[in-house]
This record gives C-alpha cells, structure tokens and sequence, in this order.
C-alpha cells in the first residue's frame, strides 16, 4: 500500500497542497521538508486521521476535534477538506474528504423534487443509516428497520434539543415517513451507491447548524456501499504516524491543546494523562521521545511465549527469544540488553576488557534509545506494507545517524512507504533529490558565501 498523491486546498495553513509520491521510486521513503511554520506536522496529522479514523465510531470524536474551525464559505454549501490518492496492487483509489450542507444533499440527489421535507426531518442521520446499512426500500420491512434505528433517531432529537414528547409515538411517526417517501430514499440510496460516498460524521462549527463530512472514493470497481466500508477499514490499519509527544496534537480536543500553553503543573500533568488516554484509543500512534520499554518488555514475553509454545508442540523450544536479544544487541553495538528476571524492565551492560559493567539509564544516550524504539515500534507491531508518517525523527540522531535512519529503515522494515517530516539536511541528502518533496516556505540550504 502506497500514499501515491495528497492534495489540500485550503486548512489551517496548508494552502494549495499538491505532492505526489513516485510509487516506482526505491527505496519508498520521501522526506517532507520546509521551514518552521510550513505546515510539515499538519500535513501528516491529516492524513492519519483522515485514513485512520474515518471508519471508527468510536475514533469519531478525534476526527470532530480535527475539524474543529473547518468552516464552509459562505457562498458555499461544500468545500473539500483533502483529497488522497492510495496506490495499492498496480491500481489507484482517489478519497474525497469533503463537508457539506443539508441544501447541497437536497440538490445532489434532488429530494425535494419529489416532497416537502418536514421542519425537523433529520436528514443527516437518514444519510448516514442509508450510507451504513443494506436495507432495500423497495422491500422495507417495518420491524427490522425500526430495530435498527430506533436509538439512532432518539439520540438524533436529543442531541438536537428537539424535545420528545412519546418516544414510540416519535419513531413510528418516522418509519412511516420513510415508507411515504421511498422513492426519494431510492434516490439517496443510488446516488449513495453510484459514487462510493461513506458518511463519516456530522460536526457543528461554532453552535450552528451541523455540517456533514463525507468520503468519495474513486477507483473501485464494483460501487457498494460494503465495498467502500471495506476498503477503508483495511486502509486504517495500515496507516501509522511517530512523533514527539511535545508536538501540539489536532485530533485532541481544543481544551485539552490549549492545556500547553498554561502555567500551572497540575494543568501539563492533566494534558499528558489526556495524551496517554488518546495514545490508548489510536494504537497506530507511537510518540518516540521516551524508551519503549512496554513494548521492549512485551516484545520479550512474546518470544518467550513462541518459544515454549514450539517445545510443547515439537518437544524442543524454539529460539525466537534468543534471536530477539541478539538482533537487538547488535544494535547496541558494544552494549548488550538483558530482560529482568520478573520481566518488569530491562537492563544493560557494557563489556570492557573481559569485564562486564552494568550500565545505569544515563550511561546510554538519548539517540540510542530512540532508535533501539522506533526499531522494536516496526518490529513488535509487525508494521509492514504500510504507510508510515514519521515526524523530526532525526531529534537526538548526531548527523552521521540522520544520514543512517535511512538504510535502517530500508533494512527493518522494506515494504513500507515512509514519510519522513524533517529539518535535517543530512537525511535528504541519503535520498536522491527527486525523493525530497517540500511545502512552503521550502527547506532551503543557504550557500555559506552569501
């Protein structure tokens, strides 16, 4: 799978974006580069979310805390929020993210032509059970249809501060509405269809009127509904994002963001829990500013496991866990790893003329723990043939090591397509010219005689 072209018209500060990542170019890995302010980290934000989130109910609230501000224009009932075209088995599927107003559906499939809708006729939640179940209208089954929705439309109202006066009274008035208007149901239903379109939320900008945010999804060939859910839900378990945990988070929500910007201890320590919860909810996230020992230790018991798992079914242990180790102290270079013997943490040791010295957590620097991480990150999670975003991974490489992430990278995990958000001179230049892409202002070297 391969991130082959992202376009964004207009977020935040994101102005005419239009990069396109070669899928022909090897190694799959393309540093993004610009001056501070140039929209690096943003860009891949969005895209994770964006990929990652949209066919989660439960990750809806980060994509609602993404769209926070996300205005339509005025003299606008739609405005497209990013456009993203995915490479994957020598064919190309194109994502529209875009968000619209209830008078653009009514246009679009042309509902009024063929009634009046009702004052309070919720048609955001029609769409989306239209764009979420398989029920045929033509052959409505009144029982099976109120099952299905019924809490749906009651949360509709309460959401809305419609008041509800005879909760049974309310639905039934409402399935016989759909079965009035069936044919313009038929309608959505075709359109829904016809252009791949999945529902992915609705969100309200500033107390008004609730917007909707939709999917188009060109390039499959056989336009289903399940189709599209399909194809997105195995999209988002091959989209991963690593970056520092001091980078400002848009999918969190906005009071927990300006959380950063206060004084008082109790006030960053509830921010850090609240990122901790998120990191909880969006597995595919990983923040690399601190040694993973959860996963190192994991990574450990899982060897382990398979290794007395093969003594039980071949009578002899397996050597995955050995192979584990070792791998791992390589990396070291004159250092060795060792698990503690309750499997509760790690320690190392240096060995010096014959001697070995156990090492305490200062004696191992920052840049070596960091890229003993992102390695044991790729590896335990099994990340492969996946799009990778990975934002300043070069903090606390010394130069030598930002033009060796690279290859390292290219070693540990092949098939991946990486996306390398970056101020490093040095990692671009491990890549031909052609790999760099830039946002404005670009990453410009300066010519030291001027």
């Amino acid at each position: 799978m391969h991130l082959q072209r992202i376009r964004v018209p207009d977020f935040r500060v994101l102005k005419d974006v239009d990069i396109t990542f070669e899928n022909n170019f090897v190694p799959r890995i393309f540093p993004l580069g610009s001056l501070n302010g140039g929209g690096k980290s943003t860009l891949l934000q969005l895209i994770f979310t964006l990929l990652h989130c949209s066919n989660a109910p439960e990750k809806k609230p980060f994509l609602q805390n993404f769209l926070y501000g996300f205005k339509l224009r005025d003299d606008s009932t739609k405005r497209t929020l990013a456009i993203i075209d995915i490479w994957e088995n020598s064919k190309v599927f194109s994502l529209d993210f875009f968000c619209c107003k209830a008078s653009y559906i009514t246009r679009q499939w042309q509902v009024n032509d063929d009634l009046i809708l009702p004052k309070h006729f919720p048609l955001f939640l029609t769409v989306k059970i239209l764009s979420e179940t398989s029920i045929e209208f033509d052959n409505i089954d009144h029982t099976k249809l109120a099952n299905k929705i019924e809490n749906r439309i009651i949360n509709y109202y309460k959401e809305n501060k419609i008041a509800i006066k005879d909760t049974k009274n309310m639905v039934k008035g409402y399935l016989n509405l759909l079965i009035n208007i069936k044919p313009s149901l038929s309608k959505i239903r075709k359109y829904i269809e016809s252009n791949c379109l999945i529902f992915i939320s609705d969100y309200r900008v500033e107390n008004k009127e609730k917007n909707i945010f939709l999917c188009r999804i060109d390039g499959l060939n056989i336009p289903k509904i399940s189709d599209s859910k399909s194809f997105v839900n195995n999209l988002q378990k091959k989209i991963f994002i690593a970056v520092p945990s001091t980078q400002v988070f848009l999918f969190m929500a906005q009071n927990d963001r300006e959380l950063l910007l206060k004084s008082d201890s109790n006030q960053k320590n509830r921010y850090y829990s609240q990122l901790q919860s998120t990191k909880a909810q969006l597995r595919n996230l990983f923040t690399y500013d601190f040694f993973a020992v959860d996963i190192l230790i994991q990574a450990f018991k899982d060897a382990r496991d398979r290794d007395f798992r093969e003594a039980i079914e071949t009578g002899e242990y397996g050597n995955h866990y050995q192979r584990l180790k070792n791998e791992l102290n390589q990396m070291l270079f004159n250092k060795k790893i060792n698990i503690d013997k309750d499997l509760n943490g790690v320690n190392f040791t240096l060995d010096r003329n014959g001697e070995t010295i156990e090492l305490s957590p200062e004696d191992l620097s920052h840049g070596e723990l960091k890229r003993l991480s992102i390695y044991m990150w790729l590896k335990h999670y099994n990340i492969e043939d996946a799009i990778v975003l990975m934002d300043e991974i070069e903090i606390a490489f010394h130069p030598d090591w930002q033009y060796q992430i690279i290859r390292d990278l290219q070693e540990w995990a092949p098939n991946n397509q990486y996306i390398l958000a970056t101020h490093s001179y040095e990692l671009c230049q491990a890549l031909t010219p052609a790999h760099v892409k830039e946002l404005e202002p670009k990453l410009i070297k300066q010519d030291p005689e001027n």
